[in-house]
């Protein structure tokens, strides 16, 4: 069986009970960095467990293995570095080859920094759309563009290394839209966590006095 499983995107009280129970008891956990999950597992007091390292640059003769021992009848857990496994991380590929395979899946849920992005944005998000990372350099300006004509919130997440960039374009393409609301979430469920809510208008002051520490979502609302 594979278990796809969330652990906390920074308050590490936020881990289930569920959880818990799941990672003592599997046979070993297939995550993305060993040493991230190795920290979870000591906190938890969690010891000598198997860990499977997959990651964006992993060989992909790895999720053989991963399949391999699913069907040896092993219980296998998935873990990303921070929140639900498979949004914006290698995990998805587990979970498709695993299904295809005829795996047994649960999902043990929990923590995802979008979604507490958009529970505390104050916008309507009865619909939305997730976006991820915006592109780096191909379709970048077209995707923001495009948000001028958006009926739905639009949430995504973005680095330090480009926050206060993303905040100029958006103010930038969005200009005719003065009054679009716009959150820029930090450091959730951590110590530093902060909510910035602005509107469009004043989007070129705010991008420079922006923290440029720790992780970014952004949630625009929809346009009027």
């Amino acid at each position: 069986m594979l278990s796809i499983l969330s652990t906390p995107i920074g308050n590490l009280g936020d881990i289930t009970l569920r959880a818990i129970e799941t990672l003592k008891t599997c046979d070993a956990i297939v995550c993305e960095d060993t040493r991230v999950t190795g920290q979870l597992l000591k906190h938890l007091g969690i010891e000598k467990k198997e860990l499977i390292s997959f990651h964006g640059n992993t060989d992909p003769g790895k999720v053989d293995f991963v399949l391999r021992q699913l069907k040896e009848g092993r219980h296998l857990v998935l873990v990303s570095d921070a929140g639900t496994p498979g949004i914006s991380d290698p995990g998805y590929v587990v979970v498709s080859k695993a299904t295809e395979a005829g795996a047994q899946i649960e999902v043990i849920p929990g923590a995802s920094a979008f979604l507490a992005a958009l529970s505390g944005s104050g916008l309507p998000i009865n619909q939305f759309v997730y976006l991820g990372f915006l592109p780096l350099k191909k379709g970048r300006k077209t995707l923001i563009d495009s948000f001028k004509g958006e009926e739905r919130t639009i949430v995504f997440y973005e680095s330090v290394h480009r926050i206060e960039r993303t905040l100029l374009e958006i103010g930038e393409a969005l200009k005719e839209q003065p009054d679009r609301s716009v959150v820029v979430a930090r450091e959730l469920t951590k110590m530093h966590e902060e909510f910035v809510r602005t509107t469009v208008r004043d989007m070129p002051s705010i991008a420079g006095t922006i923290t440029k520490k720790g992780e970014f979502v952004i949630v625009i609302g929809a346009t009027p």
